[in-house]
């Protein structure tokens, strides 16, 4: 649903620009305020997390983003619009770091990476969903009732994780709280553990005083936060730039608006598919030799898109081979900000990381539109477009320097 509400502005902006009798230029400000909310609520609820606990960050930032997409659907004016837009993104920043973190701490160690993965590639899947419920809702019911089953769904998840939703037995290990209910968790997994009054759980990890995203450049820790944030930077420029301009790039290079909209259908699937795979080839190899091969095959795809002697059967291939490395990717470099970092830190640490990748999903559309209006070619803008993914995978292969990866423990142990 996080994909859903996210992608949802872009499938109801003709229906809003009819209603509201205004010019589709203005509509610009209303997709970047949800961005922008996310960038803000990825960064500050992920330290709240670190601090409160991952549970109840969730719930409260699902409750939150489901009243403010319902509010989106009562807004009259394009200004009350940008308005509830941006305070519905705040909400959404809270899932994703908090939802990796969460299920990590969760996962068997033989397929956490691949849990954590599959888990996030929930927001490309909802992204996807939204065209065809949007397709069928518009129609019948109008736009408005996009954003009502856009509130009403994670309402019911939040309420539901209300009843069900543990919290991560780490954290509440490392600070020291509610032993009961990690004897209650504890036995949900496993019933024959003892569990009970004198039962003490621990964790190899201390915890740490202070704010949570000063650690972040503490005990050798500087060189990969800004590392990976380089890498959420490029990448998410990258991701937003090509599902923002493929389509229409696509249609002007003289193909048909179907062929249009199935090659921007294909860079999703090629990162649907891609998530799927790395996750199998990280858990056997590792993060950094995956992903450093992986981004600079999509900065070899993306660089071919705009070749203009490239036959069709190519061109689905390249972008395919495009949307695994960008889109497949992310969710990979979540899941290692959450194997990397420490139990106090590990939702601060994925937090910061896609707060500054979101600096890079305002940017790529913009610049996008800026060289297109300059009058560059299809070849020159995707020429362009492959230095983020060349950038990405030579500060992946950087990593193999830095602080070696912890693994995540995989439960308390007693």
């Amino acid at each position: 649903m996080d994909g859903f509400d996210t992608q949802a502005m872009g499938y109801v902006a003709p229906a809003i620009v009819r209603d509201l009798g205004i010019p589709s230029s203005r509509m610009g400000p209303v997709f970047s305020g949800a961005i922008l909310g996310a960038l803000l609520g990825a960064m500050l609820c992920s330290m709240l997390a670190d601090r409160t606990g991952r549970r109840l960050v969730l719930i409260a930032s699902t409750f939150y983003f489901s009243a403010f997409t319902f509010l989106t659907a009562l807004a009259p004016s394009l200004n009350q619009l940008l308005i509830v837009r941006f305070l519905a993104g705040i909400g959404l920043g809270g899932i994703m770091p908090n939802v990796v973190t969460l299920v990590g701490e969760y996962s068997p160690r033989r397929v956490r990476t691949s849990a954590m993965m599959w888990v996030a590639n929930g927001y490309t899947a909802g992204a996807a969903l939204g065209g065809f419920l949007s397709a069928w809702l518009i129609p019948a019911f109008g736009w408005r009732a996009v954003f009502y089953f856009g509130a009403a769904i994670p309402f019911a998840i939040a309420t539901l994780m209300c009843l069900f939703l543990p919290e991560s037995l780490q954290f509440l290990v490392v600070r020291e709280r509610d032993a009961d209910k990690v004897g209650k968790w504890l036995r949900r997994i496993d019933s024959t553990l003892p569990t009970g009054p004198g039962i003490q759980y621990t964790v190899n990890e201390q915890r740490k005083q202070g704010a949570p995203f000063m650690h972040l450049f503490t005990e050798g820790r500087t060189s990969v936060t800004v590392l990976l944030g380089l890498i959420n930077f490029m990448n998410l420029l990258n991701l937003f730039f090509l599902s923002s301009w493929l389509p229409t790039v696509i249609k002007d290079a003289g193909h048909s608006t179907s062929i249009a909209v199935l090659v921007g259908t294909t860079l999703q699937l090629g990162g649907m598919f891609g998530t799927f795979a790395l996750g199998w080839f990280i858990d056997r190899l590792g993060f950094i030799p995956v992903l450093s091969v992986s981004f600079a095959l999509g900065c070899v795809g993306i660089s071919f898109i705009g070749y203009p002697a490239l036959s069709l059967g190519l061109l689905f291939a390249v972008v395919f081979i495009a949307g695994w490395a960008v889109m497949g990717g992310q969710p990979a470099v979540n899941a290692m900000a959450a194997s990397y970092f420490p139990i106090y830190l590990r939702s601060t640490g994925v937090g910061w990381g896609l707060g500054i990748g979101r600096f890079g999903a305002l940017i790529g559309p913009v610049v996008g539109g800026a060289f297109m209006g300059l009058g560059w070619s299809n070849q020159e803008l995707f020429l362009a477009a492959a230095l983020p993914a060349s950038i990405s995978a030579a500060a992946m292969f950087s990593l193999r320097w830095a602080k070696p990866l912890a693994p995540m423990k995989s439960h308390p142990a007693k």
